[in-house]
C-alpha cells in the first residue's frame, strides 16, 4: 500500500530546523508525487545547494527503509545519489539526498534509454556487497515460490536492487554515454543471486509493451544472466507471478495490475517453454537461447 504524503511544511518545526542547519534557510520546496514509501518526498533548494528530501516517522512501520537507505548509500558511488545527510528529530527520520538531474527512464521498446539500464545494471553486478544488514531474497519470495527446493536458486552473495520500476531509473542524457543512469529508493536491497535484478527488469519491459522473449534479451545483456539455470528464472518467473496477484487482489490499482499481468504473461511464456530470443526494432546484440 502507499503511504500517504505530506508537504515539508507540516513537519514539526525542530524537524525543520534540523534539516536546515545542513541545507540553510530553504528558498524553494517542490514536493514530488513519484514513489510510494515515503510520507516526505521533496526537492528542495537554499543558497548552498539543491537536495532530495525523503522521510518518515520513526513510528512508521516502515521505518526500517530509511535506516536501510542510509546504511547501503556509501557503498553506491556511480550507481545512486549521494547521501548528504540523515537527521532524526522530533519523530522524524529525513535523508538529503543529492538531487539529480534527468528524466525517469522509458523502458518502451525501442527507447535509448533501454540500453543505458542494461549498462546501469552492469556496473551494479560489478560493486561489492556491503557487510551490513540486508533482506535475504530466498527469504522474500519464500512465499511465492511454488517449490521450497526453488529457494535455492534465489540465494546469493550478490548487492540487489529489486525494484526496477522505470521511475527509479534517472537518466542524465548530457552524461557520457553509458553512465546516463542512476537508481534511486534503496528501500528494498537486498543480497542474492547476481541475475536477479535482471529478472526484475524483465517484468518492468514486459509491463512497459515488450514481448517475453525482448525483455529476456535484453536481460541477456547482464553478464550475470548467464550464470542463471533455466529451472531457475522459470522458478523466479512463477514466483513473481504469485507475489503480483496478491499484492493486485490486495491493492487493484491499475499500475498493480499492470505488474500482475506482466508477471502473469512472463510465467506462461517460461513454462511454455518459448525461450527464443528476438527484440523489436534492435540488431542482433550477444545473448543466449534460455
Amino acid at each position: 500500500m502507499a503511504t500517504t504524503r505530506i508537504g515539508l511544511d507540516q513537519l514539526p518545526s525542530a524537524a525543520r530546523a534540523a534539516v536546515e542547519e545542513h541545507t540553510g534557510p530553504l528558498l524553494t520546496v517542490e514536493e514530488t508525487t513519484e514513489g510510494f514509501n515515503s510520507e516526505i518526498a521533496a526537492r528542495v533548494t537554499s543558497a548552498t545547494g539543491t537536495w532530495h528530501i525523503k522521510g518518515l516517522r520513526t513510528d512508521h512501520p516502515r521505518a526500517w527503509t530509511q535506516r536501510r537507505e542510509a546504511a547501503v548509500a556509501p557503498f553506491l558511488a556511480g550507481l545512486a545519489p549521494a547521501l548528504r545527510w540523515h537527521v532524526e528529530m522530533d519523530g522524524w527520520d529525513l535523508l538529503g539526498f543529492e538531487a539529480l538531474t534527468g528524466h525517469h527512464a522509458d523502458y518502451a521498446p525501442g527507447s535509448p534509454d533501454i540500453p543505458e539500464a542494461a549498462s546501469l545494471l552492469r556496473r551494479l553486478g560489478e560493486a561489492a556487497c556491503p557487510d551490513i544488514e540486508l533482506r535475504e531474497a530466498e527469504q522474500r519470495l519464500e512465499r511465492y515460490a511454488a517449490h521450497t527446493d526453488d529457494l535455492r536458486f534465489f540465494a546469493g552473495p550478490h548487492l540487489l536492487h529489486t525494484d526496477l520500476n522505470n521511475t527509479n531509473v534517472l537518466v542524465d542524457d548530457d552524461a557520457p554515454a553509458g553512465e546516463r543512469a542512476r537508481l534511486v529508493d534503496w528501500a528494498w536491497a537486498t543480497r542474492g543471486a547476481a541475475w536477479l535484478d535482471a529478472g526484475y527488469w524483465v517484468i518492468w519491459l514486459i509491463a512497459s509493451g515488450h514481448t517475453p522473449a525482448s525483455a529476456e534479451h535484453w536481460a541477456a545483456e547482464i553478464p550475470s544472466w548467464h550464470t542463471a539455470p533455466t529451472e531457475g528464472i522459470t522458478a523466479f518467473a512463477t514466483a513473481n507471478a504469485n507475489l503480483w496477484s496478491e499484492i493486485s487482489t490486495a491493492d487493484p490499482d491499475p499500475w498493480t495490475q499492470r505488474l500482475a499481468a506482466a508477471a502473469d504473461t512472463w510465467h506462461a511464456h517460461r513454462r511454455a517453454g518459448r525461450t527464443e530470443a528476438k527484440v523489436e526494432g534492435a540488431s542482433p546484440r550477444r545473448g543466449r537461447t534460455l
